[in-house]
């Protein structure tokens, strides 16, 4: 090969190179996404270490595995509750709005748990009536804030954002934590909170700073019937409808693996804190990786595959996980447990916003957060009180099992349910994400020719 040659395979490889990158991060052309990204980034760094400082202070006040449970169940059930009004508030009131006063709540709290501890004033009964005021603002925070992101880059870069946002939780997920056990180990819980509580400037200025245009939504109907609307159209759309079940039983069965996660660092592997924070950060590792390679992607077609298989590898390696004495071991299986983790939520989300109509996002989103966030608690629940009668090893092998199972289930069905999905998507992509009508809209009806259609 002579040396013009070489040069223009050089070229083009930088060339190559330069396109993957700007693909993969291309959502943030957009300035309003600028400023979402960077004070999320900020904020969830700081809910990483208040996360991680939370369960070390109920584990060291009460050294009780079911408080554990409970405390994750007061925080997590308003949004199972309550997530299907924020998503019917979300589709009819302006987004931006909605997330300041949100995270302006979970400010105000966070403040007032860094008060309390600081002080040494802190209580069992004070971190469950905070953790309850902070789910009831997330009921009404996550669905409007998975909503808002089609609002910041339109739908043609909507499956990077996705992606994107899931890279930006990750890496707080992996700098949170880190933080997090230093802080405990050396100055205590209570300077996380406060950290926390500042880091919820970010996002707020960055919300306040975005110029976007608000259009005001037709309000038809009651919220109860705007509500059930969109439980309708989960309920008679088999793509969204099987993504959901799936998603709930994981996060049901699979995700209290990770409130189970000051017993492995105490008594299983002997550490503190800051083992803690590490294992918190191994997972965390590998969910960035894979929101980054989903962010490389361009299409949303084949995503279905993703999450089939993402959902038993997930169930595989926390079941391996949870017999590792190791901690060097645990830490290396903790990455894949993030990958696949991550790889079956963030291509959930970008399948489900893909076919979903504008109109109905919010609460479809809703069920969607729901599913993610709402089934925790109950699975947090039950994963302390088999935890005091198995041992946390068993419970979280029992969990992954159940997460094997429900792939298993989902991969037989998926066939049909991908020949209904590329023609919702399809159909989005051509008007937009807006039905020519409510009443026309219908979900594609399954046929016969889906048993042997392509796979997407």
């Amino acid at each position: 090969m002579d040396t013009s040659e070489k040069n223009s395979s050089f070229q083009n490889d930088e060339s190559s190179k330069k396109t993957r990158f700007s693909n993969t991060f291309r959502a943030l052309k957009h300035r309003n996404f600028q400023l979402f990204f960077a004070g999320q980034f900020v904020s969830l760094t700081g809910t990483w270490m208040q996360s991680v400082a939370q369960s070390w202070l109920v584990y060291r006040l009460t050294g009780s595995v079911v408080l554990l449970g409970l405390i994750g169940f007061a925080g997590q059930i308003p949004v199972f509750l309550i997530a299907p009004f924020g998503g019917a508030v979300a589709d009819r009131y302006n987004r931006r709005k909605i997330l300041v006063i949100t995270q302006s709540i979970a400010m105000i709290t966070a403040f007032v748990l860094a008060t309390l501890t600081l002080t040494e004033n802190i209580q069992v009964w004070h971190l469950f009536v905070l953790a309850s005021v902070f789910g009831l603002a997330n009921a009404f925070d996550i669905p409007t804030r998975q909503a808002f992101v089609p609002d910041m880059v339109g739908r043609e870069d909507l499956l990077n954002a996705i992606a994107l946002n899931s890279t930006m939780f990750n890496g707080a997920r992996i700098v949170g934590p880190a933080i997090a056990g230093i802080l405990v180990a050396t100055v205590g819980e209570g300077w996380c909170f406060f950290g926390n509580a500042v880091s919820y400037i970010a996002v707020i200025t960055g919300l306040l700073l975005m110029k976007i245009t608000f259009v005001m939504r037709e309000r038809k109907g009651s919220t109860l019937a705007n509500i059930a609307e969109g439980f309708k159209f989960v309920a008679k759309t088999p793509p969204v409808r099987g993504l959901l079940l799936l998603l709930g039983l994981v996060s049901l069965m699979g995700m209290p693996y990770a409130v189970l996660m000051p017993i492995f660092a105490d008594k299983i592997l002997g550490g503190g804190s800051d083992t803690l924070g590490y294992m918190m950060g191994a997972s965390g590792a590998g969910a960035l990786i894979a929101a980054l390679i989903l962010a490389s992607r361009k299409q949303v077609f084949g995503l279905g595959r993703w999450v089939a298989y993402a959902s038993g590898a997930f169930g595989i390696a926390i079941i391996l996980f949870s017999f590792s004495t190791n901690f060097w071991l645990s830490l290396l299986l903790l990455v894949p447990v993030g990958f696949s983790m991550m790889t079956q939520m963030s291509s959930s989300n970008t399948l489900i916003q893909a076919m979903v109509p504008d109109e109905l996002r919010g609460r479809v989103m809703s069920v969607y957060s729901m599913m993610f966030m709402g089934m925790a608690p109950l699975g947090a629940l039950l994963a302390g009180t088999l935890a005091e009668i198995l041992g946390a090893p068993w419970t979280v092998a029992i969990g992954g099992t159940v997460c094997i199972l429900g792939s298993l289930v989902f991969i037989l069905r998926l066939p049909k349910l991908e020949f209904a999905g590329r023609r919702m998507i399809i159909a989005m992509q051509m008007t937009a994400g807006v039905p020519a009508s409510k009443a026309s809209f219908q979900p594609p009806t399954l046929t016969a020719e889906s048993e042997n259609a392509p796979k997407s």
